[in-house]
């Protein structure tokens, strides 16, 4: 009997170890929310927190000054200024790795349950609130050539590269991102390799147009950017994690976001926010419904930047009513007034035309 429960004991205690262990393996090699940068109004607190991943999209909407439905309930952000809201958010998802070295971020956290991100909420959001500023919205999977631009993004990234053949194009110019790295072990022969640098050629492209209208940085509507890389992930897959050009590609994707970040918090006047997602694979599928960019553009509402319908008030019936009863009362009063004035008689002398000419003949 001793022997039997000192066994059970045994089996007791190891399992209570490999749990401290699992959790604390999780806590470390686990999939992380990096903060590269964020405004001195948007006070990311120092921890780690976990944060599920389906409430991605509500922290994004929380840092952009909009509320969502079901209290977020996180400790890592606190309640911000009322009277400041950043001028942009930039959410960057990395597939095929768990963390970055990234030692200029302001916080990071440990993700739970990662599941696929998907912005589209808060792009109503802002595309309700802010629909007369047309703000600048961009959703970009250049692996899977799906891209998501309404507003101003037309504009601005109407010479952005965004399909593979583009970008593989623009890899092999002078000015490209290859010539200014000149990497060691990736090639451009390689399509593995290729993709991941079509991915940074995104980024200095992105960066690059984006400095050309700094004047969108000072508008009041915020904007919103979204880019998904799946570059590494590949590399990892075709080379394997443990291979010099994985190594290599993760020390250069690790310095080309913080030089993305540095870049683009100075082009919105250290007014915005970017979060970098690093995750090693997601736990469940998920099918997207996107648009292409063809598609952003043929909008049914000329006179307006986006694919939506007129806009509804809900005072529309009352004011529909006040103008009409008004302009029908002004039509009859004109009808009446030039009926009268059209059947008077010319001999006839109203009591101040005859009050007046006897003043006037007594004098």
């Amino acid at each position: 009997m001793e022997s039997g429960g000192t066994r059970n004991m045994f089996f007791s205690v190891v399992i209570a170890i490999w749990f401290v262990l699992a959790s604390l393996s999780a806590g470390v090699l686990g999939d992380s929310l990096i903060v590269l940068k964020a405004p001195p109004y948007v006070h990311f607190r120092d921890g780690k927190w976990p944060i599920s991943g389906e409430r991605i999209p509500d922290l994004v909407a929380l840092t952009l000054g909009f509320s969502v439905e079901e209290d977020l309930g996180w400790p890592g952000l606190q309640v911000g200024s009322l009277f400041h809201r950043p001028r942009s958010n930039i959410v960057i998802v990395v597939r095929g790795v768990s963390e970055l070295e990234l030692a200029q971020s302001e916080a990071s956290y440990p993700i739970e349950n990662t599941v696929p991100i998907s912005l589209d909420g808060v792009a109503n959001t802002v595309h309700s609130m802010f629909s007369e500023d047309t703000p600048v919205v961009l959703q970009l999977t250049p692996s899977e050539e799906r891209i998501y631009m309404v507003g101003k993004a037309n504009t601005v990234f109407e010479d952005l590269p965004v399909t593979l053949r583009q970008i593989r194009n623009r890899i092999f110019q002078e000015n490209s991102v290859f010539n200014s790295l000149m990497p060691n072990s990736l090639s451009r022969n390689s399509e593995v390799d290729l993709l991941f640098l079509s991915e940074l050629q995104v980024l200095h492209d992105m960066t690059t147009l984006l400095s050309r209208h700094k004047h969108l940085a000072k508008d009041h509507s915020p904007d919103l950017y979204f880019l998904e890389m799946a570059g590494l992930e590949e590399i990892a897959k075709h080379y394997g994690p443990e291979s010099d050009q994985f190594k290599e590609a993760t020390q250069i994707l690790a310095s080309q976001l913080q030089k993305f970040a540095d870049n683009i918090f100075s082009i919105y006047n250290n007014n915005s926010v970017v979060e970098v997602l690093t995750v090693k694979t997601f736990e469940t599928p998920f099918v997207r419904k996107t648009r292409s960019i063809l598609e952003s553009v043929q909008i049914s509402n000329p006179g307006s930047p986006y694919n939506l319908a007129y806009s509804y008030n809900f005072e529309y019936s009352v004011i529909f009513n006040i103008i009409l009863w008004i302009m029908i009362a002004l039509a009859l009063a004109v009808i009446v007034i030039s009926y009268n004035l059209w059947n008077m008689d010319p001999g006839y002398d109203s009591i101040i035309y005859r009050m007046t000419n006897q003043k006037i003949r007594m004098d």
